[in-house]
């Protein structure tokens, strides 16, 4: 019997506006706008592309949180999340030896939970292992302070 496959596709379209304004199409949802501010040369009608990376870890945290609390039996009410990226612009500028992408992050997780500190780094431990977003940072050599506070 043949395995089914374990490979799953993403896929993200794009269409210039104008500027440096992009619209974004995934799948049948609505598309969206990135942008930058006005700072950075754009028309700040939108989030520009590191801030939906930032958000891509709050997002990615969100499905993988609740995922691996269910196997280890981890009850909790509430999570929010907060991610602050820091980046250098002298890399998107061209400036040789300074790179385009984050050079910090700051993850912050509060979760409302009776839970011990133990179990609480316990979940931890296997959601940092296991998050796509988190170790794309990980991977690209970027410093990643993370926080959970229990509220």
């Amino acid at each position: 019997m043949a395995k089914a496959s374990t490979l799953f596709k993403v896929s993200a379209a794009g269409k210039w506006d104008s500027g440096v304004k992009t619209n974004i199409s995934v799948r049948d949802f609505s598309s969206f706008v990135m942008d930058e501010p006005e700072v950075l040369g754009g028309t700040d009608t939108g989030p520009n592309p590191m801030e939906y990376v930032a958000a891509a870890l709050n997002g990615c945290k969100g499905v993988m949180i609740p995922l691996v609390a269910k196997e280890l039996g981890f009850v909790f009410t509430g999570i929010e999340f907060e991610t602050t990226g820091i980046i250098d612009t002298r890399g998107l500028m061209g400036e040789e030896g300074v790179s385009p992408h984050f050079q910090k992050i700051r993850f912050q997780v509060n979760i409302q939970t009776e839970e011990s500190e133990e179990k609480i780094e316990q979940l931890k431990q296997e959601v940092e292992r296991r998050c796509p977003v988190f170790n794309l940072f990980i991977d690209a050599g970027i410093k990643v302070d993370v926080k959970w506070n229990k509220v």
